[in-house]
């Protein structure tokens, strides 16, 4: 089935007490695509970037079977770029640099083949951009996914609470629904958020796994315990990418079946974080997959006899 991916493709550069980087690939499109590629090979980008990005990373994109023909390059800007640096433990950053360049007023134009997608997936962007991409599709997908953050929150609540009318499935982390909800505990912030129109939410919360909501019913999907967690940029585009990809490959959207993209999503999650960028997840094996899967399977199960 169909995949349409909007959001940024940029260039990070970053810094972790492991080390850092000068400008590598990044952007909340580039890890929805990759990790939505080991599940579904018709994943279809839309995305702006400057004439300084790298033919070699849009090859590495096109290579995992992702349509590039809504790239829009610009070649006389610059791509987007963002810049921050770790604390040492690894869930507080701080941001460096960020200029939106292209990013700036980005336009996202559709391209005709893309038109039939079934699944949408729309990247964290202004929300006038995600609502202007539901706009110009012909019909409405089988289910749109959207993420934001509370910089959205801030600035442009208006717009999206406008858009969150139109999605299925929200995706934030625990931080963003309490300020999005306007309540500290995350159960009454999630009833509040799905009377403004998502019918599913999922509220991220990094090492401590994540929460899939739907009406009465809640399912909680652990992290798994790593060892060294290498750079978290990116961790929960992939995350959604994981997710939104399994959905698309099974053509199934229960909440049966989402508590199970669930899982895949948290997989696709913990590769990202072992090393810099994407770089973990241009180069994963069926087998890698299917062992760290099996992995999340053994840390929740359990016997047990009431009574």
């Amino acid at each position: 089935m169909s995949l349409l991916v909007v959001g940024s493709v940029a260039f990070d550069a970053l810094e972790t007490p492991f080390g850092k980087t000068d400008k590598i690939i990044g952007g909340s499109a580039t890890f929805i695509s990759l990790a939505a590629s080991y599940f579904t090979k018709n994943s279809n980008l839309v995305a702006v970037v400057g004439g300084d990005f790298l033919k070699s990373d849009i090859k590495m994109m096109q290579e995992h079977g992702i349509n590039t023909n809504g790239l829009q390059i610009k070649e006389n800007e610059k791509s987007f770029f963002w810049s921050g640096k770790y604390h040492n433990d690894m869930n507080t950053r701080d941001t460096l640099v960020t200029e939106l360049n292209v990013l700036g007023d980005f336009d996202p134009i559709i391209p005709d083949e893309y038109q039939n997608c079934e699944y949408l997936m729309l990247g964290n962007l202004a929300p006038s951009v995600q609502k202007t991409v539901i706009q110009r599709l012909h019909k409405r997908p089988k289910l749109i996914m959207m993420d934001t953050m509370n910089f959205w929150m801030n600035v442009a609540l208006t717009d999206l609470m406008d858009v969150l009318t139109m999605v299925d499935v929200l995706s934030i982390n625990d931080e963003e629904a309490r300020q999005l909800a306007k309540e500290y505990s995350l159960v009454k912030a999630a009833k509040k958020i799905l009377t403004m129109g998502p019918k599913i939410l999922i509220i991220k919360k990094g090492e401590h796994g994540a929460l899939l909501f739907k009406e009465n019913q809640v399912f909680f999907a652990p992290a798994l315990p790593l060892e060294d967690v290498f750079d978290p940029t990116g961790a929960g585009d992939t995350f959604a990418g994981g997710f939104i990809g399994y959905l698309a490959s099974t053509k199934d959207t229960s909440f049966k079946n989402m508590k199970r993209a669930i899982i895949y999503g948290s997989a696709m999650a913990s590769f990202c974080v072992e090393k810099f960028g994407t770089e973990r997840l241009q180069h994963l094996s069926k087998d890698e997959l299917d062992s760290r899967v099996q992995e999340f399977v053994d840390l929740v199960q359990f016997e047990i006899s009431l009574g």
